[in-house]
């Protein structure tokens, strides 16, 4: 026997029971590390719940006091708005700290549920650079920013505020767009509802009000030069007659030169575009509009807006202005009886009694004129009672005198003057054209420009415009509904119908109970009491016309082209009573926005014409 058999040698453990003792030992680690992980994950989890209940709560605690900067604004309380915007500061830096947290920024790479949590970061992000780029600087300046200090009075106004103030709105609009633009880079299809509705609203949001920031911004810079800070300006002020429809409105009738001097109004050098007569040779027009809208765009001031893009009609209005009387003016401003009637709302009724005076002046026409009355007065009322039209134009251009006397020597509600021109803008009754180039660039960016395209209107806009072809004033009994009907898509393109309904609201008897001068009595054509109208519908660039049509019939249509898009022209008439339908059909839009729609200004509100668009139900 070896010393190895002896039998009080140890016995060996199998192998078998060190390797299993070996793999439990792993188990028990793998466990540990398993439920060290859970806690951790867990203590995560409730750390990011913790950081999404305090970014939740700031930003909606942020977001109930933007009502109240408005309304310390509002009331010119700069120190209640100051310590309104440090309170906003505090919960939006409070947000974007909770949003910056290193379990935070992990939590934004993982795979699915990542971009949610950077989503929000953004959004933390956006709204603490708007508080302290954007909103705190503009209270800063408010003083200056005080657009109140812009209505024009007797004494002037001090515009040098406003110019000092331009950089930071600049500085401030252009925060507010980068912080659109970062949230507008967020895909919200791999975002929870959670997190998609609040972002897409919040986008929504920042973009009107960058829209808003960046007309503040070129309103401070454009705003002292132009109310004549650095020198007097003149301006050529064309009032348009909706009763005979342009384009752009109505036909000029009136014709004055508006100085501004520091804020000072006066008008001075009243005319008629009748009296300026004809131009030969004509005036220059780009000739895919004369194509369009003939050549007496250049031949007659009462056709100068014959084409519905104002830059057009204005610089040759100048021309014919300057080649008339020898004078250069530095811009024009179109307005409407409508617009004027807004004017009024803010500076209440004006006197007109001694405006015509002298032998057979005993009209009886209301001796105050107000925002009520001041449509039916100058569309209806002066063609029935006067019917020489260069007297007509002189009621027409003393009652705009009148008017601009109580804008600029009354005590007018700023606010409210402010209110009525914007909205006069808004709805196209108000234009104007800068002959400076550098100035003229930045207002083409907005509908107070009346440029058949503007950098801000959506890339599908459609137009409809019309344009009198009966030679008198019957537009005052026309009323019109402009509609877009999108249809399905076909072949990957948009398909949409442009409706124009027309009526013809004149009494029967028309023809013998209204006056010569505005049923033009058959002098062009057209039966007296009825209305010709042409009508011109612009699609956006790249699309085709493929149809046109009346009360459901095809009919021939005129095509055209104007700045890359698509023109159809179609001629209406309408007897006493009469209705009729004229449909245009718009193919292989390759613009896939939101449309917008610009329609002529008439008579009637424009919430009257321009009906909501109508989507079909695709599937």
């Amino acid at each position: 026997m070896t010393e190895n058999d002896r039998s009080d040698a140890p016995p060996q453990r199998p192998r078998t029971h060190t390797r299993s003792r070996r793999a439990n030992r792993r188990v028990l680690y793998v466990c540990a590390y398993i439920a060290l992980a859970v806690v951790l994950l867990a203590v995560g989890i409730s750390w990011l719940a913790g950081r999404a209940s305090v970014i939740d709560s700031e930003l909606k605690s942020a977001l109930n006091l933007l009502p109240d900067v408005k309304n310390e604004l509002a009331a010119n309380d700069k120190a209640g708005a100051a310590s309104a915007v440090r309170k906003l500061q505090e919960h939006t830096s409070a947000a974007r700290e909770a949003a910056e947290d290193p379990l935070w920024k992990v939590a934004s790479v993982v795979p699915v549920l990542g971009a949610n949590f950077s989503a929000v970061s953004e959004v933390a992000r956006s709204a603490d650079d708007v508080s302290n780029l954007s909103v705190a600087p503009l209270v800063d300046v408010f003083d200056s920013l005080n657009w109140d200090s812009l209505v024009p009075n007797s004494s002037g106004t001090d515009l040098e505020p406003l110019r000092e103030a331009y950089p930071t709105v600049v500085s401030a609009a252009h925060a507010m767009r980068a912080s659109a633009e970062r949230l507008q880079d967020i895909e919200t299809d791999r975002l929870l509802p959670q997190v998609a509705e609040p972002l897409t609203t919040l986008r929504n949001q920042l973009g009107s009000v960058t829209g808003a920031l960046d007309a503040a911004a070129d309103g401070a810079q454009l705003a002292p030069d132009m109310l004549g800070a650095s020198a007097p300006r003149t301006y050529l002020l064309m009032i348009q007659n909706n009763a005979e429809v342009r384009a752009s409105g109505g036909i000029p009738g009136a014709l004055a030169i508006l100085t501004v001097d520091k804020g000072r109004l006066s008008l001075s050098q009243q005319s008629s575009a009748t009296a300026l007569g004809s131009y030969t040779p004509r005036i220059t027009v780009d000739p895919s509009q004369e194509a369009i809208y003939s050549t007496r765009l250049g031949k007659y001031m009462q056709d100068v807006n014959l084409t519905p893009d104002f830059p057009t009609a204005a610089e040759t209005a100048r021309q014919m202005w300057k080649q008339s009387t020898g004078k250069t003016v530095d811009g024009v401003i179109s307005m409407d009886p409508v617009s004027i009637g807004y004017l009024l709302n803010a500076t209440g009724p004006v006197e007109v009694g001694t405006i015509l005076s002298g032998p057979g002046s005993n009209f009886s026409l209301p001796r105050e004129i107000n925002s009520q009355n001041v449509v039916k007065t100058l569309l209806s009322d002066v063609y029935a009672q006067i019917q020489e039209p260069p007297t007509q134009d002189a009621y027409f251009a003393g009652v705009a005198q009148k008017v601009f006397e109580a804008v600029s020597a009354r005590e007018v509600d700023p606010a409210k003057l402010i209110d009525q021109i914007g909205k006069g803008a808004s709805e196209g009754r108000i234009l104007i054209w800068s002959a400076v180039e550098s100035e003229q660039d930045k207002i083409s960016r907005y509908p107070l420009s009346g440029a058949i395209n503007t950098i801000n209107s959506s890339p599908a806009r459609f137009g409809v415009y019309f344009n009198d072809g009966t030679g008198a004033k019957m537009d005052y009994y026309v009323k019109r509904t402009v509609q877009l009907l999108m249809q399905c898509p076909r072949d990957g393109y948009a398909q949409t119908t442009v409706r124009i309904v027309m009526t013809n609201t004149a009494p029967a008897d028309a023809s013998s109970s209204l006056p010569t001068y505005v049923t033009g009595g058959g002098a062009f054509g057209v039966p007296p009491g009825s209305v010709q109208t042409n009508i011109a519908a612009y699609g956006p660039t790249q699309a085709h016309i493929e149809t046109a049509g009346i009360d459901g019939e095809k009919t021939e249509f005129a095509p055209h082209f104007h700045n890359d898009r698509p023109v159809g022209v179609v001629s209406l008439r309408l007897a006493p009573g009469q209705t009729k339908t004229v449909e245009f059909r718009f193919d292989k839009i390759v613009q896939h926005t939101e449309p917008d729609l610009n329609v002529t200004p008439t008579v009637q509100p424009v919430k009257d014409v321009t009906l909501p668009t109508a989507k079909a139900a695709c599937g």
